[in-house]
């Protein structure tokens, strides 16, 4: 799928998922989405995307992985340039987090988790050289 493709189709799904507070958009591939909102590094100005994530304790787990593509997603660059940013959960339920991205030890430990949830995440890393992030999104407030 072409990055334009992919771009329109996440903004509709986002769209879809925020107007009606996740009741449409809250599962795909039998997993839970979130919205993540981002601040743009070059622009400043925010982005959603919709992404598949995983529980852990204290967080919400998120992988970068773009489809497999040779770069990071802009939302993980976004957030290594700048760790703030806000989730909306289905429901409505909307709250800032702070992000950092897995440890070594931690994304080792997670990536069985994450493929057992999505095994098409295998299929990603294997079209790509560059280690996909894992990425922890903890509640700030």
């Amino acid at each position: 799928m072409r990055d334009r493709t992919a771009k329109c189709l996440s903004a509709v799904h986002a769209a879809a998922f925020h107007v009606t507070r996740g009741r449409l958009g809250r599962r795909l591939v039998r997993n839970d989405i979130l919205l993540l909102t981002t601040r743009g590094r070059k622009s400043g100005r925010p982005h959603t995307v919709p992404l598949l994530y995983l529980r852990s304790a204290t967080a919400l787990v998120v992988i970068a992985s773009w489809g497999g593509r040779p770069a990071n997603p802009d939302w993980y660059e976004n957030l290594m340039a700048s760790p703030r940013a806000t989730v909306e959960l289905p429901g409505g339920q909307t709250f800032d987090v702070s992000a950092r991205a897995a440890t070594p030890e931690e994304r080792a430990s997670w990536w069985p988790r994450i493929t057992d949830a999505y095994a098409g995440y295998v299929d990603y890393q294997s079209r790509t050289d560059r280690e996909i992030p894992v990425v922890f999104l903890t509640p700030t407030t």
